[in-house]
C-alpha cells in the first residue's frame, strides 16, 4: 500500500495530540516491526501497527482515522509487550478510537459494535454475545447477514441464550460511573 499523508493545519498532525493522550513518546519507536510481527489481526488489515506510528511520525492528520486496524484491533496488547522501546501500542489505538469517534470519522459500522458491546458490558457487567448481536444488527440493519453461522455458533457454545450471571456488576458499574463524572468534569 502506498502511503500518503495529507499535510493538515498541525505540523506534528495527530502525534501530539496522541502523546498528550496516552503519555506515550512515539519517538522511541524506531521501526523494528515488532508490534506488527506479534499483531493478532496485523494479517487482516491494510496497516499493521508498525505503520500506524510510522505514519503518525510523518504527520498523519485526520486520515490516519479510517485505517482499518484501529476498529479491528483486538487490544490484547501484544503489540505493547513486544515493544523493546517500552512503547503502549494498545494505548495508542485505543486512543486513534477515542479521536475518530469524537472527530466522527469512524463508519457506521465500527461505533454501532463499539456501542453495542460497551452497553452489553454496562448492563451485564460483562459481555452477553446475544444481545450484543442483537443490538449491532438492530443498529446497522444487516439482519440476516451471516444468520446461517448461529447454528454452529450455538452448538459450540460461542454463544449463549442467556446472560451469565457470575459478573461483578457493581465494579462495573462504578467504572462507567468514574468515566461519566470524568467526562462531565473536562
Amino acid at each position: 500500500m502506498t502511503l500518503q499523508i495529507k499535510k493538515g493545519t498541525s505540523k506534528k498532525g495527530l502525534l501530539a495530540e496522541i502523546e498528550k493522550r496516552t503519555g506515550v513518546n512515539l519517538s522511541a519507536c524506531f521501526q523494528c516491526k515488532k508490534c506488527s510481527s506479534g499483531c493478532a489481526v496485523g494479517d487482516l488489515v491494510e496497516s499493521p501497527p508498525s505503520e500506524i506510528m510510522r505514519r503518525l511520525h510523518l504527520g498523519a492528520g485526520d486520515e490516519l482515522l479510517e485505517s482499518d486496524l484501529i476498529w479491528t484491533c483486538a487490544s490484547c496488547e501484544t503489540c505493547s509487550s513486544r515493544c523493546p522501546m517500552g512503547i503502549d501500542v494498545a494505548a495508542v489505538m485505543d486512543a486513534l478510537r477515542v479521536l475518530c469517534l469524537e472527530r466522527s470519522k469512524a463508519k457506521v459500522t465500527p461505533k454501532v459494535f463499539n456501542r453495542a458491546f460497551l452497553n452489553s458490558v454496562k448492563r451485564h457487567g460483562r459481555t452477553y454475545e446475544m444481545g450484543m448481536v442483537t443490538a449491532y444488527k438492530f443498529g446497522t440493519g444487516a439482519f440476516m447477514g451471516d444468520v446461517d453461522k448461529f447454528p454452529m455458533m450455538l452448538k459450540k457454545g460461542k454463544l449463549s441464550l442467556l446472560p451469565s450471571s457470575g459478573a461483578d456488576k457493581k465494579t462495573v458499574k462504578r467504572i462507567f460511573k468514574n468515566l461519566r463524572q470524568k467526562k462531565e468534569g473536562e
